[in-house]
């Protein structure tokens, strides 16, 4: 299959978004820029697209997918239930980054929710995303457009890497801004639960809401948990190379992954080390990335896949990572690296 790449960095090309929308109403893969990540999208009332997801990413066929819609009115054809705390979170933070967790409707396949009677939605933000929503059908079913397990994709190139030759459209609308998936709060079983932490915090929600829960499996190596959202129940965001976090205070967080580095030379290893503008110029003998500046948080998050891929470019044996407790994305910063490091953290 040739892959075809829509250039849209400086806004909606509307010729380009008719073609990419006719592709998703023909059951066809295409891979869009949103705020958060690059998504992987299908029709989502199209069981047999959806069904190309889960081929296309090598993704386990139990691990449900977002289903994104452009417009408000239009939650209510897949929806069995919208309770009024969604309408609450919906004129808060929609568009934006935060997915909620609803009763579904009979209109949405079983194999867009992962075998589950609930259905994910989400309104992106961006506009090149809700501009081929509405060209391809309304409903659009997608994950983050990378093969399951890997760092997701914060720009085009990072699809590419994946899945070029496997799907039918890549619209390239630049780097994503924030660089961690939605926020996923559960609305379907008594108080309202956090079911992935994002970019819309806690309380913010509790702003909202006011009584807000965090899932145990946030926290859980539990194998045993069955997904009510992606990412909870699987290993996700993983580099080739074994990552581990180091926790501690600063200056012996730096002491241990430098007696670690030395360990790794002395057999002939490489290291890869995640730092920050403040610490990378602490470590020896490694190959040392900055992540961003512990004074912007958003740095952090915004980098934090690329550094991780451009790892996997370098062949380093091993990784060590700083911890990073920020104010507003720390929790779903630290998610997505213990993720990706299965639960592997060194206490200090």
């Amino acid at each position: 299959m040739k892959t075809v790449m829509e250039v849209m960095r400086d806004g909606i090309d509307e010729q380009g978004i008719r073609r990419a929308g006719d592709i998703l109403k023909q059951g066809g893969l295409v891979a869009f820029p949103t705020e958060t990540v690059y998504g992987l999208g299908a029709n989502a009332l199209d069981e047999t697209a959806s069904a190309k997801i889960y081929s296309a990413k090598g993704r386990p066929s139990d691990n449900p997918l977002i289903v994104h819609i452009a417009d408000w009115e239009a939650i209510y054809r897949i929806a069995a239930e919208v309770p009024v705390q969604a309408k609450r979170l919906a004129d808060a933070f929609w568009p934006g980054p935060l997915t909620m967790i609803l009763k579904k409707s009979d209109e949405v396949p079983l194999a867009t929710t992962g075998g589950l009677d609930t259905v994910a939605v989400r309104m992106p933000a961006n506009e090149v995303a809700r501009a081929l929503i509405r060209a391809g059908g309304g409903y659009v079913a997608a994950p983050s457009a990378n093969t399951s397990g890997r760092p997701s994709p914060t720009t085009a190139q990072h699809v590419a890497q994946d899945m070029d030759g496997v799907i039918d459209m890549i619209i390239d609308g630049g780097a994503a801004d924030i660089g961690l998936e939605s926020t996923i709060v559960d609305l379907t079983d008594g108080v309202p639960t956090i079911l992935r932490p994002g970019y819309i915090n806690e309380a913010m929600l509790a702003a909202v809401l006011g009584d807000v829960e965090m899932d145990r499996g946030l926290t859980a190596d539990d194998a045993q948990i069955h997904p009510k959202a992606p990412g909870m129940k699987y290993r996700h965001y993983a580099p080739k190379a074994q990552l581990y976090i180091v926790e501690g205070e600063t200056d012996l967080v730096r002491e241990r992954i430098n007696e670690l580095t030395a360990q790794h030379a002395a057999r002939g290893e490489s290291v890869g080390v995640i730092g920050t503008d403040e610490s990378s110029a602490c470590y020896h003998g490694s190959i040392v990335k900055s992540i961003g500046s512990r004074e912007d948080e958003g740095s952090i998050a915004h980098h934090l896949y690329a550094i991780l891929r451009e790892f996997d470019e370098m062949d380093v044996s091993v990784i060590y990572s700083e911890s990073f407790d920020t104010p507003q994305m720390g929790q779903a910063i630290m998610n997505r690296l213990i993720k990706a490091a299965g639960h592997q953290i060194i206490p200090v």
